[in-house]
């Protein structure tokens, strides 16, 4: 069986609760225990750091993605395994999707979110049919589901839109949603 990899969009801020970084950690170190691949943002701060620098400790394989212009803002973690600079931020978001089986969406802000949309409009059209979990820390994510739930009620999306996106509030929930979509 083939090392799965696991796309990893986060917030390249801390937020306001410890537990977002403590459930950052949590993740990378699930990830380098099951054996898998962290592919993620390429950054060395905020969430993006937190979940790196557990994966690494726990021995898993590191892919971080990062477009030129943030390599200075976002510290550009250059001791990954495989470390590749894009020019767009549009190749950054395709290069990771590519290079991953699933992907958890931690919370995080308007990159975060353009990420998600990005890649649950992909899977709508088809493009892709990979498990997206949004890891739902402390309810962060509540308003999103809401959101999505308007958009279906109001006739703009079929409600298997909904079935695209899986919650779960914590590491170890997104780690038993994955083992099963990945098995």
């Amino acid at each position: 069986m083939t090392k799965s990899s696991i796309c990893v969009y986060c917030g390249s801020r801390a937020g306001a609760l410890p537990a977002y970084a403590s459930e950052a950690e949590a993740l990378g170190g699930a990830i380098a225990s099951e054996g898998w691949r962290l592919v993620y943002g390429a950054g060395d701060v905020g969430l993006m750091g937190t979940v790196a620098r557990a994966a690494q400790a726990g021995g898993a394989e590191t892919f971080g993605v990062i477009p030129t212009h943030l390599l200075s803002l976002e510290v550009g973690k250059t001791d990954l395994t495989k470390f590749i600079i894009t020019e767009t931020m549009h190749e950054r978001k395709k290069v990771m999707v590519m290079n991953a089986d699933a992907v958890v969406v931690m919370p995080g802000g308007a990159g975060s979110l353009d990420e998600f949309f990005e890649v649950l409009t992909w899977r709508q059209l088809g493009l892709h049919s990979k498990p997206i979990v949004l890891m739902d820390v402390a309810g962060y994510w509540g308003p999103l589901r809401a959101l999505m739930e308007h958009v279906v009620d109001q006739g703009f999306a079929e409600r298997s839109l909904l079935d695209f996106v899986q919650s779960a509030a914590s590491a170890e929930e997104v780690m038993t949603i994955l083992r099963r979509a990945l098995s």
